[in-house]
C-alpha cells in the first residue's frame, strides 16, 4: 500500500520549507502533504489558548476532509512538536514517524521563559526587525550560514513577513508543550530522528535521547547542516524519508501476510 507522508513545518516558516524535499518525493511517485499550520501561510490562527493539541486536532481534521486515515508524520522543530501532539492525541493514525530537530521532552523552566519573552517582542513593532535580524541566523548551520548566504536572506525574509501574532502564539504553545517522552516510548512504529551536525538549538545528545525512546528509531545525522535540514539538506532529507516510508510499508505488507497465515492455521485447526 501507498502510505500519504504529511510533512509539518517549523517556526517562523509556512510549507514552503519543504518545497524542495516535498518534489523530490513527488518525483518518485509519493503522495505528500505539505499543510500549513497554526497562522501561518494559508492556515488561520487557532482559537483558544495556545496549544499544540489545538494545531494536532486541525491536522485531524484536515485529512479527515481529505478521506485520508493513515499516515506517515515528519516534522521539523515546531513541526516536530506537532507531530508529537499528533501522535499522543491520534496514535492510531500514525504509522511511521519522522523528527526532524525536535526533542521529545517540555521545555525548561529557563527555556520556557525565553520563548515567553520572546513572544512578547515579536509583537513590539520597534522591535521586531532587529529581534527576527538577531535571531534567525542561528536557524542555519555555520556551514550554510558561510556557503549559501542567500539561505539566510530568504529565512530571514520570511521570518520577517511571518504574521507576528501567529509567531507569538506558536511561541507559547511551544513553551506549554508537555514532554513527550511516554507518548514516543509507546509508539511502536517505524520512525527515524534526524538532527543537523550544526544545529545550534537541538543538540545531539538530546536528538539521541529521544531516538532511544523510540521503540523501533533511529537516529540520522547530517553532517553540515544545522536546524533546517529540509532548506539546507532537502535531497538528503528526501532520501531518509523515502527510506522510512519504504521500510513502512514493507512493515504493513509483513504484517498483512502474517495475518493471512494465522487466518489460514486456525481454519485448518477448526
Amino acid at each position: 500500500m501507498s502510505l500519504p507522508l504529511v510533512l509539518l513545518h517549523a517556526l517562523p516558516l509556512d510549507s514552503c520549507l519543504w518545497d524542495a524535499a516535498a518534489g523530490a518525493l513527488r518525483a518518485r511517485g509519493r503522495r505528500v502533504l505539505t499543510p500549513d499550520q497554526g497562522g501561518f501561510g494559508s492556515a488561520p490562527l487557532p482559537h483558544g489558548s495556545p496549544s499544540l493539541d489545538l494545531v494536532a486536532d486541525g491536522l485531524a481534521r484536515e485529512l479527515d476532509r481529505q478521506g485520508i486515515g493513515e499516515v506517515a508524520l515528519a516534522g521539523c522543530s515546531m513541526g516536530g512538536y506537532v507531530a508529537m501532539a499528533f501522535l499522543r492525541r491520534h496514535p492510531d493514525r500514525v504509522r511511521a514517524l519522522a523528527l526532524l530537530a525536535a526533542r521529545g521532552t517540555a521545555d525548561s523552566a529557563a527555556a520556557a521563559g525565553q520563548r515567553l519573552r520572546f513572544a512578547d517582542a515579536i509583537l513590539d513593532d520597534s522591535a521586531r526587525a532587529g529581534l527576527v535580524a538577531a535571531t534567525t541566523p542561528s536557524l542555519l548551520g555555520a556551514t550554510t550560514r558561510a556557503r549559501r548566504p542567500h539561505l539566510t536572506a530568504r529565512v530571514t525574509g520570511l521570518a520577517l513577513a511571518a504574521p507576528p501574532r501567529s509567531v507569538a502564539w506558536a511561541q507559547r504553545a511551544i513553551a506549554a508543550r508537555t514532554d513527550s517522552t511516554a507518548t514516543l516510548r509507546a509508539a511502536d512504529v517505524p520512525a527515524v530522528v534526524v538532527i543537523g551536525a550544526e544545529d545550534e538549538l537541538v543538540s545531539l545528545d538530546e536528538a539521541c535521547r529521544t531516538a532511544g525512546a523510540l521503540p523501533r528509531g533511529r537516529l540520522v545525522v547530517l553532517p553540515g547542516v544545522g536546524h533546517l535540514a529540509p532548506l539546507e539538506a532537502p535531497e538528503a532529507t528526501a532520501e531518509i524519508l523515502a527510506g522510512l516510508l519504504a521500510h513502512a510499508e514493507a512493515t504493513a505488507q509483513e504484517a498483512a501476510e502474517e495475518a493471512v497465515v494465522r487466518a489460514g492455521a486456525e481454519a485448518a485447526a477448526c
